[in-house]
């Protein structure tokens, strides 16, 4: 099957009728028609619907080298700086029509599915099986456009001691058993986005401690289709609260929704195993695979989407009220333009330095892009600070749609107005801003960026270490012997 549309995304999901529960219920009937996820759904289908666009289908897809069908460009493994900014212009495309507020977009995941692919070899370190399974995973979801969703975190329930050491060894998922048929797994995942609205979800190698009889049950690696028996995702609060794309523009559109995924005695087909009850590998899956590069070429891109977004909705708000001549209004929307442009050229970098990998794959300078990551998440909560202060009490002053279709239209047509704009479609605007900074999507936006990669404070300390600083103090202590010399010679 070739790069699908959006229909046959909505109807795969909602004949999969995988376990999903909100609110304390089993989802029936259509997913796709359930308030929670009818909104992202929606716009993940046109998304795939880009694909068959006429005037994008060069960008958005590619042929395939086997079936020679068109298949969508964030499987294509690049060989050459013009497949890699191929790659990089269709991730661009997607980010662009959803503002970047989809951090989840199956490209994403593809980035990381097309790495591991390429990189099948590691996997066979353990066992050739492993790495012919990854290998042919790669190219079934390539075939078939499989949507993915993913889990890797471990259940946060004392974070002081290992996983077997947590009062019920099963809390965490592990390996029950190895059965003819495949392994059994039980316990849970956090924090599957878009679990339950794809195809599969893609169990990631969770970050080990060493190779031992404690850790080894908790290292694998795997896919399954989302409506696997035992396979269950518990939703958190829907942020989509069933309103009109005016009173929620962000949240009506583009909640993808976090789930806890739970493995009931899961049996996971030897097929779709990669890696199994192997620490090393696991440890190593990341990095030697490249995946952690593609995957943050995808987010870097997207991040440049958001960020050009949030610009043009600040540059409307200070157009919009006339607050453009104030010099600290001009600073606030330069900070923005700065971290647009430093963003930019992370990418530029990246993809101006990037060289062949170890498994023939063109890959980005990992630095710049690995910079990126680290200031990211730093300063995304400050845009949502100043679109707060240039806002200010205008982002409290935003009556709802059915406000404007009532009886109150002529008040709120006289004192909503605006210097460039009429009172609807200034209060359209505020909404769209507060819908970014304050209400309980844009909250979870800024949380999910401080935290995109993990945890800050050890990202830093990672890229502290991993850094190559020695040049730097040598050129210092030349500096020093070189001073010490002049000195001598006076």
């Amino acid at each position: 099957m070739p790069a699908k549309t959006g229909q046959e995304y909505i109807n795969r999901v909602n004949e999969a009728k995988a376990n999903v529960w909100i609110n304390g219920e089993a989802v029936t009937g259509n997913i796709s028609e359930h308030p929670a996820f009818s909104g992202v759904m929606k716009t993940q289908g046109e998304l795939y619907d880009m694909q068959h666009d006429p005037k994008k289908r060069d960008l958005m897809t590619y042929v395939s080298p086997t079936s020679g069908d068109r298949v969508g460009t964030s499987f294509l493994q690049p060989r050459s700086r013009e497949d890699l900014e191929k790659r990089r212009l269709m991730m661009y495309e997607w980010a662009k029509h959803n503002g970047g507020m989809m951090g989840r977009s199956p490209d994403y995941i593809n980035s990381g599915m097309m790495a591991y692919g390429a990189a099948s070899n590691m996997f066979a370190t353990q066992d050739p099986f492993y790495g012919k399974n990854m290998e042919a995973y790669y190219a079934y979801c390539r075939e078939n456009d499989l949507s993915l969703t993913h889990t890797l975190i471990q259940p946060q329930v004392n974070r002081g001691v290992n996983a077997a050491q947590l009062p019920d060894p099963y809390i965490a998922a592990r390996i029950v058993e190895k059965t003819s048929e495949g392994v059994v797994i039980r316990g849970a995942r956090l924090l599957a986005t878009q679990g339950g609205i794809t195809d599969e979800i893609m169990v990631f190698p969770s970050t080990l401690l060493k190779q031992s009889d404690e850790e080894n049950p908790y290292a694998y690696a795997f896919s399954i289709p989302n409506n696997t028996k035992g396979l269950k995702f518990i939703c958190r609060e829907s942020f989509d609260y069933g309103k009109s794309a005016f009173d929620h523009p962000l949240g009506s559109r583009f909640e993808e929704m976090d789930t806890i995924v739970v493995f009931d005695d899961v049996v996971v087909p030897w097929d779709r195993v990669f890696a199994l009850a192997d620490v090393e590998v696991c440890n190593r899956a990341y990095n030697e695979s490249n995946a952690v590069v593609h995957m943050t070429h995808q987010v870097v891109s997207k991040n440049i989407a958001k960020t050009e977004f949030i610009l043009g909705i600040l540059q409307l708000m200070v157009e919009t009220i006339n607050i453009g001549q104030f010099q600290h209004v001009q600073e606030k929307m330069s900070e923005v333009i700065v971290a647009l442009e430093t963003v930019k050229s992370f990418v530029t970098a990246a993809e101006a330095n990037a060289k062949l990998d170890q498994w023939g794959i063109m890959t980005p300078d990992f630095t710049p892009l690995n910079i990126a990551r680290n200031y990211y998440p730093k300063i995304y909560p400050r845009f949502s600070e100043i679109m707060q202060q240039l806002g200010a009490s205008g982002l409290m002053a935003i009556p709802n749609e059915a406000d404007f279709h009532s009886a109150l239209r002529p008040d709120l047509d006289k004192y909503l107005q605006a210097a460039n704009g009429d009172a609807y479609n200034r209060v359209k605007l505020y909404r769209l801003a507060w819908d970014v900074c304050m209400s309980a999507f844009g909250s979870r936006q800024t949380l999910y960026e401080r935290f995109f990669f993990g945890d800050p404070v050890r990202m830093a300390g990672a890229l502290y270490n991993g850094y190559d600083k020695q040049v730097y103090v040598d050129r210092v202590k030349e500096f020093l012997d070189r001073s010490e010399e002049l000195a001598k010679n006076v």
